[in-house]
């Protein structure tokens, strides 16, 4: 399939504007809900906290489970060259922490466990070189770390603008028309360039029953803001698109079984 496509997208500006207020309205969300993690609520993606996770006097180990059929995700890499610079170091929380080799930017889901789309072997390998021959196209993409969050639901998020190359909008829309049968609904905003650093589980360990929610929200927000002196503004660069096939529910979060295609960008005229 031969896909036209840009250097450099002139739609970058107008993205993102539109990034940063999304990045914006997720910046108030745990002011607005709370920390719904504390109550061991659902996950962004629909899932219960407590049956991915087991945690032990603080300690935190992922429940794995099979994901039936397996999860196909295609995502953007964060070179080690970047991640492991930026890996968070945070004591006095029961923490999960996104293993720096598998930072990533969720891109298209061929295959998701809200929506479902199983495929054969052959139809697998059909998508594989599809993606291919988009990560072809693709050429290195220059990025910066706007800000670092913490949602309602634990999870400390690393959201990034685009300096240069592609913009995320125009990926998510080759993915498509080279995937046709994946999802029409899918997790994340077109828009949206975010990698996730870790999953806070649970009650700062120094707090006691009688700390009131006021005093461990003011600690959350303080976190928040020392990962932001310490890491924002951040400059990477993107140039891998992987194929992923998830064995287990949120393999590339949990360290789970996962069969990872790699493809270089390769800058490549259509």
């Amino acid at each position: 399939m031969a896909l036209k496509l840009s250097p450099s997208s002139k739609d970058l500006p107008v993205s993102n504007e539109e990034r940063l207020k999304l990045y914006d309205k997720m910046s108030r969300d745990l002011y607005e809900h709370g920390a719904l993690f504390l109550k061991h609520g659902e996950t962004s993606q629909s899932l219960l906290l407590s049956d991915l996770f087991d945690v032990k006097n603080g300690s935190v180990t992922p429940s794995l489970k099979a994901a039936n059929p397996p999860v196909r995700a295609n995502v953007l890499h964060l070179s080690t060259e970047y991640s492991r610079p930026i890996a968070l170091v945070i004591f006095g929380l029961v923490i999960w922490f996104q293993n720096s080799e598998f930072y990533h930017f969720s891109m298209l889901h061929a295959s998701n466990h809200i929506l479902p789309v199983p495929a054969s072997e052959e139809e697998i390998e059909a998508e594989v070189d599809a993606v291919k021959s988009v990560a072809d196209q693709l050429c290195p993409m220059k990025i910066l770390l706007d800000r670092v969050i913490l949602t309602s639901t634990g999870v400390l998020l690393g959201c990034w603008q685009v300096i240069s190359g592609t913009d995320p909008v125009n990926i998510r829309s080759l993915l498509r028309k080279c995937l046709p049968r994946a999802p029409e609904k899918q997790l994340y905003a077109p828009v949206i360039l975010h990698t996730s650093f870790a999953r806070i589980l649970g009650h700062p360990k120094h707090s006691s029953e009688e700390t009131d929610v006021e005093s461990e929200l003011q600690h959350f927000h303080e976190l928040v803001a020392r990962l932001n002196n310490r890491i924002h503004g951040t400059k990477a660069t993107i140039s891998e698109l992987w194929y992923v096939e998830e064995y287990d529910l949120l393999a590339l979060a949990l360290d789970g079984k996962m069969k990872i295609r790699r493809f270089p960008f390769r800058c490549l005229k259509a």
